[in-house]
């Protein structure tokens, strides 16, 4: 099975937010252990390094990408993806970048919670809690 985690679900994790981070974790370990193939976006990285900047080191942002490039492989940002992103007409340009990204790669989900933004995206999106249903 492959996936692509969408940030919001990396940031649960990091950020060890209280109601998220348990099946978001489940989902990271799942991808660490090769039970699912694990995908993220090469935009998610530097995302997630702006949003947690006024916390991070350049000692902790190298071990955070250190550990992501680990755990998940990274999908490059094509030219391509920009324009088809762009031609979804999706409210959030970011999310439209996820459903061409994860289409070119063949995943069978995108993980995230943010369920309602997928609605059109031709990759079904699930929470990590349905992923784990699905698997366990």
């Amino acid at each position: 099975m492959k996936i692509l985690v969408d940030t919001n679900v990396v940031l649960d994790v990091l950020c060890n937010r209280a109601e998220f981070v348990d099946a978001s974790s489940r989902v990271w370990k799942c991808c660490e252990v090769g039970k699912i193939k694990g995908y993220l976006s090469a935009l998610s990285v530097p995302n997630i390094v702006y949003i947690l900047r006024k916390e991070l080191t350049p000692q902790r942002t190298q071990e955070i990408i250190e550990q992501l490039a680990m755990i998940f492989d990274v999908v490059d940002l094509r030219g391509s993806d920009l324009k088809s992103a762009a031609a979804l007409h999706a409210s959030d340009y970011e999310d439209a970048l996820h459903m061409c990204q994860a289409s070119r790669i063949h995943a069978d989900y995108i993980v995230t919670r943010n369920i309602r933004d997928f609605m059109d995206s031709r990759i079904p999106a699930l929470k990590p809690s349905e992923l784990l249903e699905r698997i366990f």
